[in-house]
């Protein structure tokens, strides 16, 4: 079985719903943490939730929703808006191998508590014991590494987050998920 590459940012709490349920995901999932707004620019998209009033009222309602399926706490980091988004996709590839515990904190700390986010500090200090610092996460090295996968999501056919790559099928959104077990157990 192939692996599945996982796009994500943790900016969309589709993803942060999508990555809850990883435990019940066969096979190995290669995090590849983009910078959404930037994908969406590029291939002509639009973050409806954040432009269409209606769409936001009613993403809050469900959100709530899939969080009360899935079990899981959802409370946005009160701090979410002075929260550089791409500093902590950035401290996901400077964990190199011990990124999907990276992320699981990550995650964490954007959806369901209050860390602070705001410096390349908080982030590192976040990440102890996985050898992140705040340089590795400020370095060009994450940021052209944040860039390689933006630009491999474009040429993939990725249009927004979280999307699913396994055995060069596309599965959008945390909705998605049943299909991508089907697949996946085809596969094995």
């Amino acid at each position: 079985m192939s692996a599945t590459l996982f796009f994500f940012d943790f900016r969309s709490p589709y993803s942060y719903l999508a990555h809850s349920q990883f435990p019940g995901l066969p096979g190995r999932i290669i995090f590849k943490p983009i910078d959404v707004l930037d994908l969406m620019n590029r291939v002509g998209n639009v973050p409806t939730t954040i432009v269409c009033k209606p769409k936001q009222t009613y993403a809050r309602v469900d959100l709530s929703r899939w969080a009360a399926l899935y079990g899981v706490p959802l409370s946005p980091n009160p701090a979410m808006g002075q929260i550089g988004g791409r500093r902590l996709l950035r401290a996901v590839l400077a964990a190199g191998p011990k990124a999907p515990e990276a992320a699981a904190r990550i995650f964490q700390a954007m959806w369901a508590g209050d860390a602070p986010l705001a410096t390349a500090e908080d982030v590192a200090a976040l990440l102890d014991g996985l050898g992140v610092t705040a340089a590795m996460i400020e370095s060009p090295a994450a940021e052209a590494a944040l860039e390689a996968n933006v630009a491999e999501a474009e040429t993939r056919g990725v249009f927004g987050a979280p999307t699913f790559i396994a055995d060069d099928q596309m599965f959008f959104g945390n909705d998605r998920l049943d299909f991508l077990r089907q697949a996946l157990k085809a596969a094995a």
